[in-house]
């Protein structure tokens, strides 16, 4: 059962707005982007925000052909999404959307519950265009942008390592076909030598020319820069077949190619009309001037993914981009009961389009004009653009009532606090529990108390865990908690049983409340299950953030009870996950942490100790103990109790972008009490090591375990853990034979 009750609220409720609508962002794409830093900059009171995005970097599509002809590396042309959701206040969800639930507002995730909204609005970009036979196996597809780095890279590899002559074709005749060939040339001639008499590109388009949507001084342009670059042209070639060696048109004429390129007009993914949005033939979400969908007025759509029908435009991101601030002003409008406003674009605009090498040509309506001067000019304008995104302001306070805006309700204390009834049962009718026979009640959330049957023979295992949100995300959060409270009980060799959870959900209406106690419960519960361990019941509050804490129970035989100290003589210290959640967290409340990193920490926040506890105890461990608040140093301290030991700092597995973080001092608030560890460490080296000297102070949450295991077997314990999956386990120290300081090695 999970009962609610009162938790304290410390900070005065009349300060904080309530949730009150749930604003939900499918996609990452340049529309979306400028939301979030609109957000960021004027929040909306009462407005929760969330993104859901398949990645974490979004590709500036502008820079593509700069990126591909290695202009620019991958930083300099994706914007990351965690520092930019950081700033606007948004919760980012990292997962790929499946479908929608219309009626009951719902957003369908691959790997999460549902997400409830209010409002959504809709920018995913394009999906590529369904493929010709055998284009799929034997061709390299430019849609979705976000993956085609991976595969273009793998590419260049290809051309490189043969040393036959190679055939490189695009297909598609359009601005996105002829720039990405011309790119590809500019980069292999400048990496291949004698590349002239090694390859040859050639462009395919079904269409008569190339670029249509241009104008004719534009296409008479890029031929003459296409001639000079040797590229052969092949026009009125609509591809019916790819194979491993060539294209094939309608009529079986052969194009012979080694290296193919699949650059044709974007097509939608399939879910938005699956739902039931109304969709253009070509299966793009319909919407009007406001940029609201024409079928479902709590939807919004963006960028390529969308058409707006009294102004079709081709798909492009200099159209997405432009959607940003109406789209912007109009979900926030919509969230206050406004009227909205429609967007007119522009019915010329300025397009800039790269031949390879730094050189561009300009065209505007019926004017062009071509030079180096155009791609200066066009590489300033995209790291302006780019600029908006990564220097941000300083964080926005929390923000005041909007004008009109009543003042909150003051919040109940004491039994008034509790998460209503109805909202319980609601969220629980979803979750489903593992079952086991020891079970005598708690299983059902009528009753009071959980009643569990202890196995004959064994003792009890008790624990209990749980700390304030450090990520936006309430599904990850609860994986995350499960997995940190489990932990405790992997480290003394026990098996855990049973589980309750402790869970305070931040000030809300009853929608937003219960989704977030859906979230957090399925996560935990998906960590729990597949522990064999099952949630009994728990405890519910609200407050001004969301927290979560489990308490567990477990068994174990006497004999094979492992305790934090007993350590050895000569034992070997060993350590099954790389440090750094506490500096990569703090540096990602304030905007500054990467995405590829915190994926990294949570990829490994979340993978179970189970098996590496098995593991310690089949080498004889003489003890453990899971390694997370207290930091590494406070943990081994703890483990010696006063004896001597030697840590090999320089062996320390760290987690990617923890030491830049470190050196910047972006350190969680507890660092410096963990440091006063220092006092008992010979610290001769900690200049030498620096950053990484810092890292053994540094908090985990849901760290590794830490084991003394004889020295005898410790290479084999190692080999073996490395072979379960924990890859980043070390040997970081052993135990001296006295008692005296904890000492340090380069």
């Amino acid at each position: 059962m999970i009962t609610g009750a009162a938790g304290p609220r410390l900070r005065a409720a009349m300060n904080d707005h309530p949730i009150k609508q749930d604003l939900v962002l499918v996609g990452g794409g340049h529309a979306h982007i400028e939301v979030l830093r609109r957000f960021g900059m004027r929040p909306e009171p009462g407005l929760r925000i969330s993104l859901v995005s398949r990645d974490t970097l979004t590709p500036y599509s502008g820079m593509l052909p700069g990126l591909v002809a290695g202009h620019y590396d991958i930083d300099a042309t994706h914007i990351d999404l965690a520092p930019l959701a950081a700033f606007a206040g948004a919760r980012l969800f990292h997962d790929e959307v499946t479908g929608l639930d219309l009626a009951a507002k719902h957003v369908l995730c691959a790997n999460r519950p549902p997400l409830a909204y209010d409002w959504l609005s809709i920018d995913t970009g394009s999906a590529p265009q369904a493929m010709v036979p055998g284009a799929l196996e034997h061709a390299v597809p430019v849609k979705p942008v976000s993956r085609f780095h991976d595969h273009w890279e793998a590419l260049v590899a290809r051309v490189k390592a043969s040393r036959a002559r190679c055939r490189i074709g695009v297909v598609g005749g359009g601005a996105g076909g002829t720039e990405l060939l011309m790119a590809a040339h500019a980069r292999l001639h400048a990496e291949i030598e004698n590349a002239a008499e090694r390859l040859s590109f050639h462009l395919v388009t079904s269409g008569d020319d190339i670029l249509p949507t241009h104008n004719a001084r534009v296409r008479r342009l890029y031929g003459v820069a296409l001639d000079e670059a040797g590229i052969e042209v092949r026009a009125g070639f609509e591809v019916a077949e790819v194979l491993a060696d060539a294209v094939l048109d309608t009529g079986g004429e052969r194009i012979p190619l080694d290296e193919i390129l699949w650059v044709t007009q974007a097509s939608a993914p399939e879910w938005p009309a699956a739902a039931g949005l109304a969709t253009s033939p070509a299966g793009f979400i319909r919407v009007d001037a406001t940029l609201r969908s024409v079928s479902c007025p709590e939807v919004f759509a963006a960028g390529d993914i969308a058409d707006v029908d009294p102004y079709p435009r081709p798909k492009s991101g200099v159209f997405a981009v432009r959607q940003g601030p109406p789209l912007a002003d109009n979900l926030r409008r919509a969230a206050r009961g406004e009227t909205l406003r429609d967007f007119v674009p522009q019915r010329r605009f300025l397009s800039l389009i790269t031949t390879g090498r730094r050189h561009a040509i300009a065209s505007r309506g019926a004017f062009a004009a071509a030079g180096g001067w155009v791609w200066r000019w066009k590489d300033f304008i995209d790291q302006r653009f780019m600029r908006r995104y990564r220097e941000l302001p300083e964080m926005a306070t929390t923000a005041g009532a909007a004008d009109g805006d009543p003042e909150p309700d003051m919040r109940c204390g004491g039994c008034g606090a509790k998460i209503g009834a109805e909202v319980l049962r609601e969220a629980l009718a979803g979750i489903t529990t593992c079952r086991d026979d020891s079970i005598v009640l708690g299983v059902d959330a009528a009753d009071d108390a959980a009643v569990v049957r202890v196995p004959p023979g064994q003792l009890a295992v008790h624990t209990v865990d749980g700390f304030r949100a450090f990520i936006d995300d309430p599904w990850m959060l609860g994986r995350v908690g499960a997995n940190h409270a489990l932990n405790d009980v992997y480290a003394m060799g026990a098996t855990p049983a049973t589980a309750l959870a402790m869970i305070t959900l931040p000030f809300a209406e009853n929608g937003p409340m219960q989704d977030d106690l859906v979230q957090v419960l399925r996560g935990a519960v998906d960590t729990f299950n597949a522990a064999d361990t099952v949630l009994v019941g728990g405890h519910t509050s609200e407050g001004s953030e969301l927290a979560a804490g489990f308490a567990i129970n477990g068994h174990v035989e006497p004999d094979s009870l492992v305790r934090k100290r007993g350590v050895q003589t000569g034992d070997r210290l060993i350590l099954t996950q790389p440090l750094g959640t506490g500096v990569l967290f703090a540096a990602a409340m304030r905007g500054k942490a990467r995405s590829a990193w915190i994926d990294v920490a949570l990829a490994n926040m979340t993978r179970s100790q189970s098996a590496a506890a098995d593991c310690f105890r089949r080498h004889g461990v003489h003890a453990m103990t899971d390694v997370t608040g207290f930091g590494l140093a406070g943990h081994v301290l703890e483990m010696l109790d006063g004896r001597a030991a030697t840590l090999h700092l320089a062996d320390l597995p760290v987690l990617p972008g923890s030491l830049e973080l470190a050196a910047a001092r972006l350190l969680s608030t507890l660092h410096e009490e963990n440091r006063r560890a220092a006092l008992q460490i010979d610290t001769q080296h900690d200049t030498v090591l620096g950053n990484r000297f810092e890292i053994a102070f540094d908090p985990q949450t849901a760290g590794g375990l830490l084991g003394a295991v004889p020295a005898e077997r410790a290479s084999a314990c190692a080999a073996e853990l490395e072979s379960l999956g924990y890859v980043d386990c070390r040997i970081i120290g052993e135990v001296g034979a006295t008692r005296g300081p904890v000492s340090t090695r380069a």
